[in-house]
């Protein structure tokens, strides 16, 4: 029986019974237990963690912005933001220690010799970080972005039939109507004496959209002209997910779903799922009623579309894909396709803008395949006769790629090539962006005039650089 008992017992104006004495007595000793044990496991989190801050001594950081806020804020996905990588870049080569709140630290590497061993490392040893991709799970499911292990590899397995060359071929007549579209739109926008200018990249995303909806779902929604609730519901999604990440309150699911922001995240995720639905359902009920073979001569002479693909994929089991994974792919498909997409050709016009006298080049490059042709179409043996204009796309992707980072956690100590140890547990940001600008291994590389003025094409893969192209790798 424990002293403070009877203490208790008083308080609260009870009997001194011999039960009630042992049953409060069970109460307290249980209660002491509980607060030891959580006691003891806050001990060994703080010991850890001081034990993995320790080790991680030996990586150099930039000055943080506050103890509290650490590096978050610092280098924001815009313009200033990047400036201030650049700068961190004059001094740190390898890797860099950077902190998300006061009890986060990440490793950012910036050399590829010190990406390669994480990234070779087996997907049991350095596995998908599953904290910042969490934010797109509501969206985008279970689908290859986010699915790892033998999910992952099934998936990519039976998707690989949608990239073959048969598959891709009729897809050049969608990118030429889509093309043309925007490009009769911004005619008419230059001929409105008021515009003097437009935002680009928001027609070339529509652009994309318009794509891929063609040729994921053979729908036609003409977004380029008006806006549909579900391209609406796309574009809002991407920015509200790379916001969250700036907002160190909003990592919790149940603090973000109560925000204003996580509230528009909910409605702009039904409105998404509602349309991938709908198709994916009505797509399998044509195909179980017609049967395959039918349901194939149906679709002669038309585009089969990523859909289509799906639902008649099959695994060496012969099991077929669920209509939630076909969703999950489907999903994203039209995130990925179209933000990258859109952001890789925004820049390679602002660049080609930049420099007239290249974009003359490419323009003439392309003149001399159109001569004595009716359509002014691009075809698909044409992508192969444009080495000068492959080399201007490829120079802009390594100077402004539209993925600026990719995280993995390592779950195995992992030794860098200078001997130093990334730390089991810790989160490593592969840095694209700070590698592909890093000086040394990219010297005097700072504009797209500078490197193609000092590079011609490899004969091969069109890289402007010959030491970094396939010939060489």
């Amino acid at each position: 029986m424990l002293p403070i008992t009877d203490h208790l017992l008083d308080l609260l104006g009870l009997e001194k019974t011999a039960f009630r004495t042992y049953a409060v007595s069970a109460l307290l000793l249980s209660l002491l237990f509980s607060f030891f044990r959580l006691l003891l496991q806050f001990v060994q989190i703080c010991w850890a963690f001081y034990t993995t801050c320790r080790r991680l001594r030996c990586f150099r950081q930039p000055p943080r912005k506050n103890w509290l806020m650490g590096h978050l804020g610092m280098y924001l996905p815009n313009e200033k933001g990047l400036q201030d990588e650049k700068k961190v870049l004059d001094t740190m080569h390898d890797v860099l220690l950077v902190w998300a709140g006061p009890v986060l630290p990440l490793l950012v590497l910036v050399h590829p010799d010190y990406i390669k061993p994480v990234l070779s490392a087996s997907a049991a040893i350095a596995p998908k970080d599953e904290f910042f991709y969490s934010f797109l799970k509501p969206w985008l499911g279970d689908g290859l972005l986010l699915s790892k292990g033998d999910k992952w590899s099934r998936h990519r397995r039976l998707l690989t039939p949608a990239f073959h060359f048969d598959i891709l071929k009729p897809y050049m007549k969608i990118f030429n109507q889509c093309a043309n579209i925007m490009h009769t739109k911004w005619r008419r926008h230059l001929g409105e004496k008021s515009v003097a200018s437009f935002d680009m990249f928001e027609h070339i995303s529509l652009m994309t959209l318009d794509s891929l909806q063609k040729c994921v779902f053979s729908y036609s929604s003409d977004c380029q002209e008006k806006m549909s609730d579900y391209i609406s519901a796309i574009i809002e999604l991407s920015g509200l997910v790379v916001r969250r990440q700036y907002r160190l309150h909003h990592y919790p699911n149940f603090i973000y779903y109560l925000s204003a922001d996580g509230r528009r995240f909910r409605r702009a995720c039904d409105i998404v799922h509602r349309f991938t639905t709908e198709v994916i359902q009505e797509r399998r009920q044509a195909l179980s009623q017609q049967g395959v073979e039918k349901w194939l001569q149906a679709k002669q002479g038309k585009t089969l579309d990523f859909i289509d693909v799906l639902l008649l994929a099959k695994d060496e089991d012969g099991k077929e894909l669920s209509d939630e994974d076909i969703r999950a792919e489907a999903d994203t498909f039209m995130f990925e396709g179209h933000d990258t997409t859109s952001s890789g050709l925004s820049w390679v016009l602002f660049n080609l803008a930049k420099y007239p006298e290249y974009q003359e080049k490419c323009r003439e490059e392309i003149q001399e395949i159109m001569k004595g042709r009716e359509l002014e179409d691009l075809e698909w043996d044409d992508l192969t006769q444009l080495p000068f204009t492959t080399m201007c796309i490829k120079e802009s992707l390594r100077q402004f790629p539209p993925v600026t980072l990719v995280s993995r956690r390592c779950t195995e100590d992992i030794k860098l090539p200078d001997g130093r140890i990334i730390p089991k547990g810790i989160i490593c940001m592969v840095n694209i962006y700070g590698t592909h600008h890093n000086p040394t291994v990219w010297p005097d590389s700072k504009d797209l005039g500078t490197a193609l003025d000092r590079a011609s094409p490899c004969r091969r893969c069109a890289w402007p650089w010959h030491s970094r192209c396939c010939a060489s790798a």
